[in-house]
């Protein structure tokens, strides 16, 4: 068998990684809430996510976060990107030396505007900072699940332990590239979320495929301009993380982000739509935290800006539709 993997968080995501790690290791899975882990351990599924699923017996789920990273090599986190600072702050003590951290987590820290693999620096010791890894890239949970052929990308600084999270990871179903643009991968995965919803506040008013084909693309310009303020390589947004799982956010009816914009464009109420997905949309968040952040560093992002009025209640999605199309000609270099 393999290193002992760890993996914070039995959502959906979190379920399929520990699925995919237990081919070849033992596979510690931490689940917030004890009775999803004694769920887990006695029907060998998951009772929330991935229910048809079945989890093989290398996995042991636990609600106990010591008992979960106790002799971990690899640690997963796929928590929801509003959780992750206070869970990290709970496992950081039980984080054992030398292990290799990947980061699954999409978004950006509201408070602070910190992407995901810089809270994770921010809590954990410094001697765990050169093993953090980024994974991202175009991958619904229900197909890696499914063994349905799925390429992501894993990017750390030190791309070595990008390289030794390859191995644990991948399978003739699931294909991992390595990297070294953490920052670049990072905000593509957290604001396709964004321009997911705008695709589907589109698609949500029957706009048609010229307007879907504009937001995807002006969205991908959006998401370029800000990384590369980051300090990301712009040729980064061109890959897995980038149009890649861009396009599949868009326009894939599994995207939660798209489905709740399509409900948005049609005039439903943002409390009543999220009650109905019963999961985290991620882009909610990311969008009021990306708008945030761009306003501070000084860029601009009228999609993402139109998002956040939309999801605010400020504009319905027509006039921010109006708003889009109007504003001030310039050219597309800019």
């Amino acid at each position: 068998m393999g290193p002992r993997v760890t993996v914070i968080g039995a959502g959906s995501f979190g379920t399929c990684l520990a699925l995919l790690c237990s081919r070849h290791s033992e596979v510690a899975l931490w689940a917030r809430s004890a009775a999803l882990a004694d769920g887990i351990e006695r029907d060998r599924r998951n009772p929330r996510y991935l229910r048809d699923v079945p989890l093989p017996s290398a996995i042991h789920a636990t609600a106990d976060l010591g008992e979960a990273l106790a002799g971990s090599e690899l640690v997963v986190c796929a928590v929801p990107s509003h959780a992750l600072r206070d869970v990290l702050l709970e496992a950081a003590p039980r984080v054992p030396g030398g292990a290799i951290l990947v980061s699954a987590v999409k978004g950006i820290e509201y408070e602070t505007g910190m992407l995901m693999h810089q809270v994770m620096e921010d809590v954990l010791p410094s001697d765990h900072h050169p093993r953090i890894v980024a994974l991202s890239g175009p991958s619904f949970a229900d197909e890696i699940a499914r063994e349905h052929p799925t390429v992501v990308t894993l990017a750390c600084r030190e791309e070595a332990y990008a390289i030794s999270v390859q191995a644990t990871l991948s399978s003739p179903w699931f294909r991992c590239y390595s990297h070294t643009d953490v920052v670049g991968v990072e905000v593509g995965g957290a604001l396709k979320n964004v321009i997911a919803l705008a695709v589907g506040i589109g698609d949500g008013q029957e706009m048609g495929h010229n307007a879907r084909a504009a937001l995807m693309t002006r969205g991908l310009a959006e998401v370029t301009r800000l990384g590369e303020k980051l300090g990301a390589d712009r040729g980064t947004f061109l890959g897995l993380s980038g149009m890649g799982d861009l396009l599949l956010t868009c326009t894939g009816d599994l995207s939660r982000n798209r489905r709740v914009g399509v409900a948005l464009g049609r005039g439903r109420p943002l409390p009543e739509v999220l009650e109905e997905v019963g999961q985290v949309v991620e882009g909610i968040q990311t969008t009021r935290a990306a708008c945030r952040l761009a306003k501070r560093l000084g860029v601009d992002l009228p999609i993402c800006e139109m998002v956040g009025k939309v999801v605010d209640g400020e504009l319905t999605p027509a006039e921010a539709g109006r708003a889009l199309m109007t504003r001030q000609l310039r050219s597309e270099r800019e």
